[in-house]
């Protein structure tokens, strides 16, 4: 079986760095807040190119103290707008709704599947806050177009990044010129996800938000801890959302070998789109050649085909694994279908039906991708 993502051999790959780590958190009777966690914060804001970085629980946690801090500030009211990809995973909606906000959903572009800005700016009103873009399947977001959108409309950008670990926007940015520019560093808050299965994963849930504004940072570290700013002073109705030690250095162990993992699913990306028989029109691709660069680190390779479910059952008969991402578009799940379910999202819709991930693990081997490349061509 040639798996989709295999963690326990991704996980072997980072021995005996990886267990000795976890052994000198376990021994040291630190468990949160110590020094693990600091130093990991360092290296990912360094990573990133941010002045800041926090640990929270998971992404989700990221996304929606970012908003919730933001309503501390002052800068967003219960009820305001935030704009956001109706083609996401839920948990970026959600995070809005936790922060007593409203998502606004926007369609997606269907050469890229990232946010419409075009379309985005037909949807901003009065109430109109911040626009989300999300840098789905690892592929950065049209950023200057955000850019310029906000700055129009005095809009915050906030990044969901939890699928970009480490992708580099090749553009240049207002007030950003002559940096390299990762996603997180791209917005005036990010958040991550450090899922086991993200580019970068932990061992268990995990997540960070990274921005240059001092003040939210600290904002978002006293919500993140039962809106603590002293032990047993709570100026904030906070809420439970910590990076944990041995999270914090499983990550730092993993974290210096992201540029090289992302260069080796770019690889991966290029032999897939060099070798399947794109020509068939049951079959199609978002991703060009010229796509194949530092600013997609590939989380996920994904292919079209309203054959979907046959090609993936095909595959699987031929032992290959493979993933939807995702089944069901957030508008149509029962949590949001009465708010949002009459919403008529034909190209969310369209990518949600014919969606089918193609394994991308940087420990594939050619050979094997050579395998998941002839069975595709055998079925078309």
């Amino acid at each position: 079986m040639i798996k989709y993502l295999d963690l326990q051999k991704i996980n072997a790959s980072f021995e005996p760095a990886l267990s000795d780590a976890l052994l000198r958190v376990s021994r040291s009777g630190w468990y949160l807040h110590g020094e693990a966690t600091a130093r990991f914060e360092q290296e990912f804001a360094d990573f990133c190119g941010t002045a800041h970085c926090i640990g929270t629980g998971n992404g989700l946690d990221a996304l929606t103290l970012i908003f919730l801090a933001y309503r501390e500030l002052g800068v967003m009211n219960a009820g305001d707008e935030v704009i956001v990809p109706a083609n996401t995973y839920i948990a970026t909606i959600l995070s809005i709704l936790h922060a007593g906000l409203k998502p606004v959903l926007c369609e997606p572009l269907p050469e890229t599947c990232n946010i419409d800005v075009i379309h985005a700016e037909t949807l901003i009103t009065q109430r109109t806050r911040a626009i989300l873009p999300v840098h789905l399947y690892g592929r950065l977001a049209d950023m200057q177009g955000v850019y310029d959108l906000a700055a129009r409309y005095g809009l915050k950008i906030v990044e969901d990044a939890a699928q970009a670990h480490g992708a580099i926007y090749d553009k240049v940015l207002p007030g950003k010129e002559k940096q390299l520019l990762r996603a997180g560093n791209l917005s005036d808050a990010a958040a991550f996800s450090f899922y086991p299965a993200k580019n970068l994963g932990a061992l268990g849930d995990g997540g960070a938000i990274t921005t240059h504004d001092t003040s939210l940072a600290a904002i978002v570290r006293f919500i993140a801890n039962y809106g603590s700013t002293e032990k047993y002073v709570h100026l904030y109705q906070g809420i439970n959302s910590r990076l944990d030690e041995l999270q914090a250095a499983v990550l730092s162990v993993k974290l210096p070998r992201l540029d090289k993992d992302n260069v080796r699913r770019r690889e991966i990306a290029q032999l897939y789109k060099e070798n399947i028989h794109w020509k068939y029109p049951k079959l199609q691709c978002t991703v060009s050649t010229e796509d194949i660069k530092e600013s997609n680190v590939f989380h996920i390779f994904p292919v079209f085909s309203p054959r979907r479910d046959e090609l993936q059952h095909y595959l699987t008969a031929h032992n290959i694994h493979s993933q939807i991402h995702y089944p069901i578009p957030p508008h149509r799940q029962k949590a949001l279908i009465q708010e949002y379910g009459m919403q008529q999202l034909p190209i969310t819709e369209h990518i949600h039906n014919e969606e089918l991930s193609l394994p991308i693990s940087p420990l594939l081997t050619n050979e094997e991708v050579g395998q998941v490349i002839d069975c595709i061509n055998s079925f078309v």
